[in-house]
């Protein structure tokens, strides 16, 4: 199964969609980051934060996929903001996963009280040019944050990886991104699982299609522009998510599932959020 691509505003290529790995640890979490490669996963997404950068190396080279076929990120904490605390953190996470050079290095979360990701994205373009990162963004960022990075550095990330789902479709910073030709990456791509799934216009559609309640979520991603990284340890359900290319919601479709907006889920509001 091969997945589309995104072309970055830098002109490199990101997989359209990919494996979220929060919580995939120890054995089990890298015999499912090397299953999810074997069924088609192209990019996978980590973080210094998550404790599992290194199964994600290990899961890498247990697949026997060649490293030059992946697109691998992960993120800077908060604890690391600053120019030389972003390179020192960067080493310590390509220490962990074993890895050459990082596909895509996301700054985590803005912390505004902080008030370093200026100095962070600095660094993160010393470290794009360096060639040790291939491409640069930001995750939870408001468009607010993204503006200022553009007019202090001239570089605008070409990733921003946010809370996007039916119940939160983040329409004005959808459109303030395709502006500026950022792409978005949707974390918590499913929201409420159990919840969200049963919604009677997303059953009505899976019965349509003849696809599932979560195959008809992430298409909605899909077609929206963004990137989704559903997480999973099944290999059925890795399989079962990554199979939405076949099929398109019609308009109506796209407009009523949108229309279940209620609001952020997970209490991570940029301005005020603080994670380090």
């Amino acid at each position: 199964m091969l997945t589309p691509t995104k072309t970055l505003n830098d002109g490199n290529s990101m997989p359209a969609l990919g494996l979220g790995t929060y919580g995939l640890r120890g054995d089990v979490g890298t015999a499912a980051i090397s299953a999810a490669i074997g069924s088609g996963y192209r990019l996978l997404d980590t973080a210094l934060n998550y404790e599992n950068e290194r199964e994600v190396g290990e899961g890498v080279r247990a697949s026997g996929v060649a490293r030059e076929e992946l697109f691998v990120t992960t993120k800077l904490p908060g604890r690391h903001h600053g120019y030389d605390e972003t390179l020192a953190s960067f080493e310590e996470s390509r220490r962990n996963l074993g890895m050459d050079f990082v596909d895509l290095y996301l700054i985590h979360w803005p912390l505004p009280k902080v008030n370093k990701y200026v100095e962070s994205w600095q660094a993160m373009i010393s470290l794009r040019n360096s060639g040790a990162v291939r491409s640069i963004g930001v995750s939870n960022f408001t468009p607010h944050q993204l503006a200022r990075l553009l007019a202090e550095t001239g570089v605008a990330p070409a990733v921003n990886q946010v809370e996007l789902h039916p119940r939160f479709p983040q329409g004005a910073l959808r459109e303030f991104q395709a502006s500026h030709n950022i792409v978005t990456e949707s974390w918590s791509p499913l929201g409420n699982r159990d919840a969200l799934l049963a919604e009677t216009v997303i059953a009505d559609a899976a019965t349509a299609h003849g696809v599932t309640p979560t195959q008809v979520v992430l298409r909605w991603h899909v077609q929206l522009g963004a990137i989704p990284i559903p997480k999973s340890a099944h290999p059925d359900r890795q399989r079962e998510n990554l199979d939405v290319f076949g099929f398109e919601l019609s308009e109506p479709e796209m407009a009523a599932i949108s229309g279940l907006e209620s609001g952020r889920l997970w209490n991570g509001d940029p301005d005020t959020h603080e994670e380090f």
